[in-house]
């Protein structure tokens, strides 16, 4: 434990797995706390520990906010230790979504080391009885130059907490000045990943842990009829549990687990499921039904006759896009290891919203959050896919049970069942254009995907979009870049149809309905770092261009893509990425954030795809569930422009939604067929 961190108590009411909206954000941020010493404590020693809410989940933030400290309180990244997501010792969080941790925490820790350097001039100031504006902070410590002398940190703190709060108004380094934000300092803990030496959720060990394995119904919605245990109850210290429908089993080795689970014999009832090959004809009905019983969203953009401007338009398009699910696939699946001690619980486990999971932890086992303790070890992986806290919520129940601590540790096959999944959807989009190429109607409706990217970012007088909710045969939630990704392949791929309707080059067709300056300059940048409009040297090479905004970040996307007609084959050769997202405060890590969201849109774009089948998962394993390999990836470029005048922006999501319609634009470029579903080539080009 390390001193007074405050805990701050707020229970969330749901557990789904939907990323919260722009009120409940801005709820979060006036709610931060302000005391320094919630935030930042300085030892003895002259090492800063600094507490938050986020977590780690590979996106690199605990270099980036050590880089914000480091900045502003003038000290180096290496004397800093950042504590994350322990919901007994760090303020409260929503949790680590939606690109808000650079734009959110990284200010607020760069407002927090601010204060704490001023404090820190002034305790020297009040020491030497000298006047703070002569005074200067470097390298952990306080100086006078002009007498000649200077003190440490750690001597000036001695220990003691700083207890002051925040001031309203604090002036922080400007972007230009940076000397360690805007750098490509090495991760933190890198050494630990690579060697080994770092504990995931499914390295925790405990003394005298139990291994815990679930029993699963075969289809979703099951209930539970009957338990025949006998023959898991005869293995050596394996014990069989039941709650309901839950049904699970412990036992000294996770192997002994699995085959006591085995050896469960259950019989569960469900009822008659939708299948994927109805999925798009069920959503547009539900969603019908929920329209009809005035449940309907009202539209997010409704401004002048689209009817009259469409029926003046020169050219007319009107087309249907459909969206599978997908899974997250991460590379670590879900883990939790849980202990009671009396009533109180402790949870380590892998989640992006370690407070989230404390409030379903109270709710599932009726105490107060105050009782329960959720720690988040840096975790491989999440893509919005581990909101929830349905792992921790097992390992508690068998862990109670038994009375000993209990880790429970997903398989392949289960991540990819029980997990949530990127929502399906279909999307309607109609458009006009006059004989000049201006965009003169809109019309655009996602059924069920999700709002995410939805608005149009090209100068449009008469526009209608909506949202329409329906019902979800599968669970689904939150996905890197959420609805953005399938609203951006739907308006890009219309894009490039509209632009062939007027005869303009896809790029200028976009520059001539575009106003917004920061979109226009990463179009500029990605098309000059790919040369765009360069002529073709081979059969079946196609260009192609996408872009958009989202998160607070501006993206444009070409790809390149060789085509083989005669094999149905297509190969991504090569992507080019010109992201905006204000000052960046790394530029190693946002390449490496640009280029992941490359490679990763291309399975989503090409194959990617769940399969279900009455309440069941048919393909539920890699060898199956085609992920992007080696062999998949094309020449990825990565192009920083840097906004130094406008405040950093996340850039975990957003690069990803420019990928699939760039693509899909490519291959009609090189072929003529225009795919509209994602993902478009699950099974090869259709030449027929």
């Amino acid at each position: 434990f390390l001193g007074a961190g405050v805990l701050v108590v707020c229970a969330l009411r749901s557990a789904e797995a939907q990323e919260s909206g722009s009120a409940r954000r801005h709820e979060e941020e006036d709610a931060l706390p302000r005391e320094i010493s919630a935030w930042l404590h300085i030892g003895e020693d002259g090492g800063v520990t600094v507490f938050t809410g986020k977590v780690e989940v590979g996106q690199n933030i605990r270099t980036s906010l050590s880089q914000a400290v480091a900045e502003e309180l003038r000290v180096a990244v290496g004397k800093i230790k950042m504590v994350m997501g322990d919901t007994q010792i760090t303020p409260f969080d929503m949790g680590t979504f939606g690109s808000r941790t650079t734009p959110t925490m990284n200010l607020q820790l760069r407002r927090v080391a601010a204060a704490a350097r001023d404090v820190l001039i002034g305790l020297a100031a009040a020491r030497w009885k000298a006047n703070a504006a002569d005074l200067t902070a470097s390298d952990g410590k306080i100086t006078d130059a002009r007498n000649r002398r200077s003190v440490e940190y750690a001597e000036l703190v001695r220990g003691q907490q700083l207890t002051e709060v925040l001031p309203a108004e604090d002036p922080l380094i400007p972007a230009a000045q940076w000397t360690v934000a805007g750098t490509s300092v090495a991760k933190v803990d890198g050494a630990d990943f690579v060697t080994g030496k770092h504990r995931y959720p499914y390295d925790q060990k405990l003394d005298g842990m139990l291994y815990g394995k679930i029993v699963r119904p075969d289809a979703f919605g099951a209930t539970l009829v009957s338990v025949d245990a006998s023959e898991a109850q005869k293995i050596p210290g394996a014990t069989v549990v039941r709650d309901g429908n839950f049904l699970g089993v412990t036992a000294p080795s996770g192997a002994i687990a699995s085959r006591a689970a085995e050896a469960v014999r259950a019989v569960w009832k469900s009822e008659p499921q939708p299948s994927n090959q109805e999925l798009f004809a069920y959503l547009k009905k539900t969603a019908a039904e929920e329209s009809a019983k005035g449940q309907g969203e009202p539209p997010t953009a409704d401004s002048g006759d689209v009817a009259k401007a469409m029926a003046s338009a020169a050219h007319q398009m009107r087309q249907t896009y459909t969206i599978a699910y997908i899974a997250h696939a991460p590379l670590e699946p879900r883990a939790a290891m849980a202990r009671w001690t009396g009533d109180s619980l402790e949870v380590w486990t892998g989640t992006q919203r370690p407070f989230g999971v404390r409030g379903e932890l109270a709710a599932a086992f009726h105490i107060p959050e105050e009782r329960v303790r959720v720690r988040m070890p840096d975790t491989g992986s999440a893509y919005g896919g581990k909101h929830t806290g349905e792992t921790a919520i097992e390992a508690a129940r068998l862990a109670r049970e038994v009375k000993r601590p209990v880790l429970v540790t997903w398989t392949r096959e289960e991540e990819f069942t029980w997990a949530y999944f990127r929502p399906a959807g279909v999307i309607e989009v109609s458009g006009g254009v006059d004989a000049e190429g201006s965009i003169v109607a809109w019309e655009f409706h996602n059924y069920n995907s999700g709002e995410a990217g939805i608005r149009t970012f090209y100068d449009i007088a008469n526009q209608r979009i909506q949202f329409h909710p329906a019902d979800s045969p599968l669970r689904q939630g939150s996905y890197r870049g959420l609805a953005a990704t399938a609203n951006h392949f739907a308006r890009e791929s219309s894009m490039d149809e509209l632009a062939h309707l007027a005869k303009m080059d896809p790029l200028e067709f976009r520059m001539k309905n575009l106003k917004n300056q920061r979109l226009r300059d990463v179009f500029e940048a990605a098309a000059k770092q790919f040369q765009w409009g360069r002529a073709k040297t081979a059969e079946g090479q196609g260009f192609g261009i996408a872009g958009g905004f989202e998160k607070g970040g501006n993206v444009a996307t070409c790809a390149e893509v060789a085509v083989d007609r005669a094999a149905g084959s297509v190969r991504v050769v090569r992507l080019v990425t010109a992201f905006e997202c204000g000052a960046v405060v790394n530029p190693d890590n946002l390449k490496n954030q640009i280029e992941g969201a490359n490679i990763m849109g291309i399975g989503g774009a090409l194959f990617e795809a769940i399969a279900f089948e009455n309440g069941r998962i048919v393909n539920a394993r890699f060898s199956k569930y085609r992920v992007p390999r080696f062999s998949d990836v094309p020449q990825v470029e990565a192009v920083l422009v840097d906004r130094k005048d406008i405040p950093s922006a996340g850039a975990g999501e957003t690069p990803i939604v420019g990928v699939a319609p760039a693509i899909g634009n490519a291959i009609f470029d090189a072929t003529g067929i225009r795919l509209r579903s994602l993902p478009m080539i699950p099974d090869g080009l259709k030449t027929t």
